[in-house]
């Protein structure tokens, strides 16, 4: 995809959507990031169904912390992982008390330093809660980009620094939002719904038109 149509691409999305925001429900940013903490290889909606009791109970680090692991794996036995993730959410409940005084940190570097918390969830929380323009490559973001031929790589960290190198700044903070929004609901993974897709004409997909006139899927 060239420089005029990644330009195209997301003055396209912006336009249908000016304001696009995360699926996950939060109402603070340590909300926000047990939300994302919980969400490896689970979906919003899971996540959502299971800390809107967990999160009534233990808003903060100090409440959460008072839960303890048995507590939190109450509340989140629904997800995957959860007696994994209820052991990291609590250890960084503590480690946030003690090292952070109880406030989420605004750096890379001390968000991973946190047990569950990877590249891609620092992302998330250093786009959604702070404003900077990170890329959070989850499975959507990752095949949208090597799809459509906006930013092709090998892993996530190669689309990562593509998408940044090649999304013009105007657009990088909500860019995340797009490109997640447009994976689950437009180019979706069994059968894009190219008859439906806004930005089809700066798309690279060779298979577009045949499935936008309802065409079988290319093999794998």
């Amino acid at each position: 995809m060239q420089p005029v149509e990644i330009d195209t691409f997301f003055a396209t999305l912006k336009a249908a959507n000016p304001h696009p925001e995360t699926e996950l429900a939060f109402t603070n940013v340590f909300e926000l990031l047990a939300a994302v903490l919980l969400s490896a290889q689970a979906t919003d909606v899971s996540v959502n169904k299971a800390t809107r009791t967990l999160f009534a109970h233990a808003p903060t680090p100090q409440a959460m912390w008072r839960l303890g692991v048995e507590g939190i794996e109450a509340h989140i036995r629904t997800i995957g992982l959860y007696r994994t993730k209820a052991r990291n959410l609590h250890t960084t409940c503590g480690l946030l008390l003690e090292q952070h005084g109880g406030q989420v940190p605004r750096t890379r570097e001390a968000l991973e330093a946190l047990p569950g918390v990877g590249r891609k969830t620092a992302n998330v929380v250093l786009n959604v809660a702070f404003g900077q323009p990170t890329m959070a490559v989850d499975t959507h973001i990752f095949r949208v980009s090597n799809r459509t031929g906006l930013a092709p790589g090998r892993d996530v960290r190669a689309v990562e620094d593509a998408l940044l190198a090649r999304i013009p700044p105007t657009y990088r903070v909500d860019a995340h939002h797009w490109l997640i929004l447009h994976g689950r609901y437009v180019c979706q993974a069994r059968r894009p719904q190219c008859g439906a897709c806004a930005v089809m004409n700066v798309c690279r997909w060779p298979h577009r038109a045949t499935i936008a006139a309802g065409g079988p899927m290319p093999a794998a």
